[in-house]
């Protein structure tokens, strides 16, 4: 194992004591931001662009997540929070977390059923981020359950992110490469490809027009943008 990773994994084992914290909610219920109008026009009925009034707290963090990076992104995405109750006495009430997964890391916004079917994990060479061996498994849904991972850490899976109020954006443009692999591998119209792509998106993923969209637009309410692979 590298030294980067060691550290990194060591890091969560550290503050695994803490992980329990984040069963509270990331942010407060929505409504309507300030200083911020938003975007009007045709675009506004074909996107969704409700999750933006989620972001009203005073803590609030986009973490943009471009590659697969053993799914490491989407803990940092998580991990922030326990860091700064720890350190700063701020509650997950008072943090907000947008999610967003784009480029190569889109993947990472699909079932373990898309996963399997279209084997992902072999054809992106993904590793396992405990073990560094290759894995079939999508890193971003790892569960103590299923023998994945230590039981402290389910809460960083993006299911488990997304359950406690973490918003959870995903790159249309990138999507559409996933929708091309659909419809290359299952020899169907792009029209089916896509339908047959977005029943295996993750339930409670947002669709973006982009990723670079979704990041900048997050910071037009005020979250501070952190690259996190």
């Amino acid at each position: 194992m590298s030294s980067s990773r060691r550290e990194f994994l060591g890091q969560l084992g550290v503050s695994a004591g803490a992980i329990g914290l984040l069963s509270l909610p990331l942010s407060a219920a929505p409504s309507d931001a300030s200083g911020v109008s938003g975007v009007v026009g045709v675009d506004q009925q074909r996107w969704d662009l409700t999750w933006t009034r989620k972001l009203t707290t005073k803590h609030r963090v986009v973490f943009d997540v471009p590659e697969i990076e053993n799914g490491y992104g989407v803990w940092r995405a998580s991990l922030w929070q326990q860091e700064y109750q720890q350190t700063l006495g701020v509650p997950p009430s008072d943090t907000t977390t947008v999610l967003v997964l784009r480029h190569n890391a889109i993947v990472l916004a699909m079932t373990q059923a898309f996963w399997d079917k279209y084997q992902i994990g072999k054809a992106r060479g993904v590793l396992h981020p405990w073990t560094e061996q290759p894995t079939d498994r999508n890193v971003a849904l790892l569960s103590s359950k299923r023998g994945e991972q230590p039981a402290e850490l389910d809460a960083m899976a993006l299911d488990q992110f997304m359950a406690r109020g973490g918003i959870a954006l995903a790159c249309s443009r990138a999507f559409g490469d996933l929708v091309a692999l659909v419809a290359r591998e299952d020899k169907v119209s792009e029209t089916e490809a896509e339908q047959r792509a977005k029943s295996m998106l993750v339930p409670g993923v947002i669709m973006q027009p982009s990723g670079v969209f979704a990041a900048l637009h997050a910071q037009d309410f005020g979250c501070k943008y952190f690259r996190a692979t």
